[in-house]
């Protein structure tokens, strides 16, 4: 008898399709028909979302991560159709074939039964394919009836900060529209996107989608033209690589039908100011790409963000201070703080007191330890619904037997799992890793990378204290 799981997905777009309960109670009846178990605990369900992307159905991933332990905790996957299971053929054939070779799990259609032979292949490609299609040309039909909303002057976005949602129209939020002429006047006055973010983030002022200011977002309300009566869209519609709409190739701006905020003047000037700031700092962008040694260790003690190298490249700063969203400063010259590490590391290990974070053995103890009771868990389960399945008829005493010795034994392997040996690595050998990074560290020959690397071996990582000017360092075994 097989354990089954289902997946129930229901799109918006399309108010045709199978309700929830419906496409349930189909896969109910097959499951009954094909003496299959059914569990509670087995049955997924996206509600409202759509199958273009598997990454964005919650139930979906949890049942994907379900179907990966160990040992398997259902043999099939029930689907109303395969379309509910995809609609993008890259998808359905990576975790399909990912189901069925790593897991021994086949996906079945109840409404789409296809046969054994080798052209079921074919079929259930091709009703994939059409799948595909449909769900690509709905997408294209809605992208076009948006379009021709926006061309009109209509609304297709969500209201912008300052603005409120009214009968197919932005209206101003008389609650903000005060703080937004405040964020424009002082970006003239000379107050910089930083500078302003922590400004509103003080006042205890949150974004339209309820986050603390950054840079970016200030800077995405100074170059939005809703504020001068406009609207503005990709031409394709969201696009994050153009998230401040600077390609004009891809960019529409119509007339809209709400009520201006900003004074078309102020807007002109702010928009002058932000070209030329752009122009200024250009030289300075930031470069991803370059390695220095403390690089991705070093945290911020005030709110626990990474210091990231700075505009110039000569110092680290916290990377939330940069965007506005931390209060204090950490901006410290990178020369300075290669120093300060290399005392504090000499210093450890001359009085042999290592702030250490054991992360290790025990910690990778428990898990397994939970791991394994989790699947104990699942076994018991098994024996009861096996019970369940002979109490109800479908087993026989013969079948019930041979189900419940075999569970069992794979019970009684995973109890032997349980006790493991934990040990904690030994204070002397760490001393002789820092010892031994050190002549790596301090060689000036030495590659950044590699130095980083080699921190990373035993460092977990460093809290600069800017108001004392030390660091903390969290060795790791």
């Amino acid at each position: 008898m097989k354990i089954a799981a289902a997946y129930i997905r229901v799109s918006t777009d399309d108010q045709a399709e199978f309700s929830p309960d419906s496409q349930i109670k189909a896969i109910r009846k097959y499951a009954k028909e094909h003496d299959m178990i059914l569990p509670e605990d087995f049955i997924y369900s996206d509600e409202g979302v759509s199958g273009r992307k598997a990454e964005k159905r919650p139930a979906f991933q949890q049942m994907i991560g379900t179907a990966k332990l160990k040992p398997r905790p259902f043999d099939v996957i029930l689907l109303w159709k395969f379309s509910r299971f995809a609609r993008n053929r890259e998808d359905s054939i990576v975790y399909k074939s990912m189901l069925r070779k790593q897991c021994g799990i086949d996906v079945i259609s109840v409404s789409e039964q296809l046969s054994e032979d080798k052209t079921s292949i074919l079929i259930e490609a091709l009703i994939e394919a059409m799948d595909e299609y449909y769900s690509l040309n709905l997408a294209e039909e809605v992208r076009r009836g948006m379009t021709e909303k926006f061309s009109r002057g209509g609304v297709v976005s969500q209201p912008p900060f300052g603005y409120k949602m009214g009968k197919g129209m932005f209206i101003p939020d008389e609650e903000k529209v005060s703080i937004l002429q405040m964020i424009f006047n002082d970006f003239l006055k000379g107050m910089g996107t930083r500078a302003i973010a922590s400004k509103l983030n003080e006042m205890g002022i949150r974004s339209t989608k309820g986050n603390p200011f950054e840079n970016r977002t200030v800077e995405y309300i100074l170059s939005n033209p809703v504020y001068i009566g406009k609207l503005r869209r990709s031409k394709n519609g969201r696009d994050n690589r153009d998230r401040f709409h600077q390609s004009e190739e891809n960019t529409l701006i119509v007339d809209g039908k709400h009520k201006p905020l900003i004074d078309e003047s102020v807007f002109e000037n702010v928009q002058k100011k932000l070209t030329s700031n752009k122009k200024i700092y250009s030289k300075y962008s930031r470069q991803e790409n370059i390695e220095f040694m403390l690089k991705g260790l070093v945290r911020c003690d005030n709110c626990g963000s990474t210091l990231t190298l700075s505009a110039a490249g000569k110092g680290l700063q916290c990377h939330q201070y940069a965007k506005g969203a931390c209060r204090t400063s950490h901006y410290i010259a990178l020369n300075k703080i290669n120093d300060i590490l290399i005392k504090k590391l000499r210093t450890d290990c001359e009085s042999d007191f290592f702030n250490v974070v054991i992360k290790s053995n025990q910690q990778q103890n428990s898990a397994e330890q939970k791991n394994i009771s989790f699947s104990i868990s699942r076994e018991e389960k098994k024996l009861q619904r096996i019970r369940e399945a002979y109490e109800a008829g479908i087993d026989t005493i013969d079948e019930y037997k041979a189900n419940k010795e075999r569970i069992m034994k794979s019970i009684n392997e995973l109890k032997s799992k349980v006790e493991l040996k934990s040990r904690e690595e030994p204070a002397e050998l760490l001393h002789a890793k820092v010892i031994q990074g050190l002549e790596i560290l301090e060689n000036p020959n030495t590659s950044e990378h590699l130095k980083n690397t080699t921190l990373r071996s035993f460092v977990s990582k460093i809290i600069f204290i800017k108001p004392q000017g030390i660091i903390e360092i969290h060795y790791k075994v």
